[in-house]
């Protein structure tokens, strides 16, 4: 999976995509706001499956991955810095009643269109497209159960599952549950006080060294040295 710690972008954090054009899954470093401008797009990551259109935003956290499929008129989007009153939000799509006034105030102050957003984003919840978004909802709820006997009790073919989820999600279902979790790892270790090993025990890892290996895959540094990060802030 490719990592991204930028952007590409125009000025003013502008971008601009094609016609039909396809993003293959990849993981973002940074957090960011994506507010549509022109044309729309689907998402599909770790925090589930959006249609989005001018006026809608998506809040992406730090280290969430998905993939970006165009419409046949391309997207313009507005990339913004999250603004920190939302860097806990559990909501993650949404609009915003006035996108022109808020590229105006970006031309002229980052801070103050982020402020902006954060004053005027109102959640837009949508329902699950089809059984792909069922299961990606069940595999952040609850990743421990046997995927045999989802689809199973889903009517899903189990020679399906994998395909059908890979051709929605950009990843297998034992992928997109592996990085879901390795996400929660790090939630964890960056808001709690809990032990290492009682994180793996609660989130169905093999075992510590199991949950250190998957979060050092997504951030690159350990779990004991993003903790003593977190220590060192604190202290600060």
């Amino acid at each position: 999976m490719t990592h991204i710690s930028g952007f590409a972008a125009a000025p003013l954090g502008l971008l601009h995509h094609g016609a039909h054009e396809l993003r293959e899954r990849h993981c973002h470093d940074e957090s960011f706001v994506a507010v549509v401008l022109k044309g729309g797009y689907q998402e599909a990551g770790d925090e589930g499956r959006w249609n989005v259109r001018p006026g809608h935003a998506l809040i992406h956290h730090a280290f969430e991955s998905h993939l970006d499929r165009f419409d046949a008129g391309g997207a313009r989007v507005l990339i913004l810095a999250l603004p920190k009153e939302l860097s806990d939000t559990a909501t993650v799509n949404g609009r915003i009643a006035d996108p022109d006034h808020l590229v105006r105030l970006a031309e002229r102050d980052a801070r103050a269109a982020s402020t902006f957003f954060a004053e005027t984003f109102v959640a837009a919840p949508q329902a699950p497209l089809d059984w792909p978004d069922l299961l990606a909802d069940d595999l952040r709820r609850d990743g421990a159960f046997s995927l045999t006997h989802w689809a199973s009790r889903h009517d899903v073919r189990p020679e399906t599952l994998s395909r059908g989820f890979r051709r929605a999600y950009g990843c297998t279902p034992k992928a997109y549950r592996a990085h879901v979790r390795a996400r929660a790892a790090l939630a964890a270790i960056r808001a709690t006080t809990e032990s290492l090993a009682t994180i793996a025990h609660r989130l169905h890892f093999t075992d510590q060294a199991h949950m250190t290996r998957a979060v050092a895959l997504l951030t690159g540094s350990t779990p004991q040295r993003l903790r003593q990060r977190q220590l060192v802030t604190i202290q600060r």
